[in-house]
């Protein structure tokens, strides 16, 4: 299996942007519960720090797709170098704004700035898709990105509240910012695996990926996956709060995010066939079932059991659908595209934690499940619904005939 994996870096320069990728992709993880944290530390209001950070969350959800599609037009070092320093400038202002204690609307203005920043999971999996298209290291390459995220997602909280609570209120987001920052100059430095541009397709067809068909069918399906993902932690964090351990549930969505790393090894690993559409829908069939135990859970133990199954369903759901946007998408918008389902996972978050968390205030922590049972039975009905549309897409049919074709292949 390790060799597998390390095929992948056997591309000039695969590894250094790669490495760059997930140090610049530490803020995901870090940013919005460090913000939170310092704000309650500072100003002793939960619903500050919360409407902030969701401001965040929201500004990246809009930029984001815009900030892609001038790196698709116009390169990615030329773009990301531009709207990291725009995101670093707004974060010192909201630092500074937090530690010497400006009037509240200047917390949200910069917030609302600093959602420029590029999305590297996006740039990253576009060297990746440059390198290794029309292969099955591609499949591998992915799982790999997919991996790092949740060691991503199990790292930065950890970090980033440990810093704010033991060295100063405002470490968290400012260590957060320092690796961006730093991630993405180290990132921009590559340039010999930056993806060419396509000026021709950009004259030709300047309409925004998400026209694209069948896209818009992962992206509301990742609204309703983002909520899953949202409604989970706010809900384990009320479950445990209810049973006094409110401290360990910190560790209960380790588990989870573990869970998910594990099937993202063991899939990357794996030679799959067929079409991506089908593995697609069964993905997200299987996520919604492995939610419903979460109805019956009575304590900690049985809760991180019941996550830790869940999560196995993550990380392949994960490495599909961004095969499926290399298929589906036209080379000269990938990294938008890719972007997109970012974006609809994000917009899910907020919905489902917001929804958890007004479900847990008027019926209690384990009634909270109820929205992330509800959330991913939405997701595989925009999924199922959305199925013929993917199938029937041109660049996934003929991606399924090569597929067809080289399992057939002798040897």
């Amino acid at each position: 299996m390790l060799s597998t994996y390390r095929r992948i870096f056997d591309a000039p320069g695969s590894l250094a942007f790669s490495a760059a990728g997930f140090v610049s992709r530490m803020p995901l993880s870090m940013i919005g519960i460090g913000i939170v944290t310092m704000l309650s530390t500072l100003r002793g209001d939960y619903g500050l720090a919360g409407a902030v950070s969701a401001t965040l969350a929201l500004s990246s959800a809009v930029l984001g797709p815009q900030v892609s599609r001038l790196v698709d037009r116009h390169g990615q070092a030329r773009v990301i170098l531009r709207a990291t320093g725009i995101t670093v400038a707004a974060m010192g202002v909201l630092l500074l704004c937090a530690h010497w204690g400006a009037p509240d609307w200047t917390l949200f203005a910069s917030a609302s700035v600093a959602g420029c920043m590029p999305s590297m999971g996006s740039l990253v999996r576009a060297r990746w898709a440059l390198i290794y298209r029309g292969s099955p290291t591609l499949h591998t390459a992915y799982a790999f990105e997919s991996v790092m995220d949740e060691i991503v997602f199990i790292i930065g909280p950890i970090l980033s509240v440990g810093l704010c609570t033991a060295v100063f209120p405002e470490a968290g987001p400012l260590v957060a910012t320092g690796c961006l920052a730093v991630g993405v100059v180290l990132f921009a430095a590559q340039r010999r695996t930056e993806p060419p541009l396509h000026p021709t397709a950009h004259h030709s067809g300047s309409g925004s990926a998400i026209r694209t068909p069948g896209l818009w069918v992962l992206v509301l399906t990742f609204v309703g996956v983002g909520a899953v993902f949202g409604s989970v932690d706010v809900v384990t964090v009320a479950f445990a709060d209810h049973l006094h351990h409110k401290a360990l549930s910190s560790i209960v969505l380790a588990v989870y995010a573990l869970g998910s790393c594990v099937a993202g090894i063991v899939f990357g690993a794996l030679r799959l066939h067929g079409p991506l559409s089908r593995r697609f829908l069964v993905g997200i069939i299987c996520m919604a079932v492995s939610m419903l135990p979460l109805l019956f859970v009575k304590n900690l133990v049985a809760l991180a059991a019941a996550l830790f199954v869940a999560g196995l369903s993550i990380s392949p759901t994960m490495v599909t659908t961004m095969g499926l946007v290399e298929r589906i998408v036209p080379a000269s918008k990938l990294t938008e595209g890719m972007t997109w389902t970012t974006t609809g996972l994000a917009v899910g978050v907020a919905l489902g934690s917001s929804a958890g968390g007004w479900v847990v205030d008027g019926e209690g922590a384990a009634a909270g499940f109820r929205v992330t049972v509800a959330a991913a039975v939405l997701a595989a009905a925009a999924a199922f619904l959305g199925a013929r549309r993917l199938r029937s897409a041109p660049e996934q049919e003929r991606a399924d005939v090569d597929d067809d074709q080289w399992q057939h292949q002798p040897g």
